[in-house]
């Protein structure tokens, strides 16, 4: 028998996702209109900066220049269905009485998709005037902004290849709505136990049909 959807708990997930995405275009537009391109500022010493950056493709910048002029549209468009999927998870983990701790991981990963996805699918149109690259619907480049180079130093000698080099901890450049996708996956993984808890199979049984409620007590 399914059970209907936990709507306090569905109506707590879209209005955080809402939240989430109102926060993030809110930092992302504000650093687009009053900072350049590849400067920062110093918000924390020296490891903690606001880097103004834009990433042409997804996580780690990639991208895929194979398919020329269509290759931003087809990440975009990846980007969109992953986005439709994510949502489909959402209501069915709600119709299934998911742990809202669940729900919000999950509704955490959706904004931050949200987030990036009005990146690519407005920012080359919104910001036209502005932007360094040709624009257009589905072109539009992601804002990255969230620097920590914590710490800086060079590679033991010993090391193949990299021996001697510098290195800086933590190097990649990324915004809020990143944060938001890692803090979800994150929490899944590490609450897991939590929010899948194993039902006993006497007991499911049981509440599919109520008739083996009483065997179930004498049972135990």
């Amino acid at each position: 028998m399914t059970q209907p959807i936990n709507k306090k708990a569905l109506w707590i997930s879209i209005a955080s996702i809402a939240l989430l995405i109102f926060v993030d275009q809110w930092f992302k537009v504000h650093i687009k209109t009053t900072m350049q391109l590849h400067t920062e500022v110093n918000v924390l010493g020296d490891w903690f900066r606001l880097h103004f950056t834009e990433n042409p493709g997804m996580a780690f910048g990639l991208t895929l220049d194979f398919l020329g002029q269509y290759g931003k549209v087809a990440l975009t468009l990846f980007r969109l269905i992953a986005v439709v999927f994510g949502f489909y998870i959402l209501i069915r983990q709600s119709n299934k009485g998911a742990h809202l701790g669940l729900l919000i991981c999950i509704s955490l990963i959706l904004a931050g998709a949200l987030g990036n996805l009005i990146d690519s699918i407005f920012y080359g149109v919104i910001f036209a005037d502005i932007n360094e690259y040709y624009g257009g619907y589905f072109h539009g480049y992601v804002v990255d902004m969230l620097y920590f180079p914590m710490v800086k130093g060079h590679y033991w000698d010993w090391i193949p290849k990299i021996g001697g080099q510098r290195f800086t901890f933590f190097s990649p450049v990324f915004n809020l709505a990143d944060s938001f996708i890692s803090t979800g996956a994150i929490a899944i993984f590490v609450f897991q136990h939590w929010f899948f808890k194993k039902e006993n199979p006497v007991e499911a049984e049981a509440i599919e049909d109520p008739s083996l409620e009483g065997n179930t007590k004498t049972e135990q």
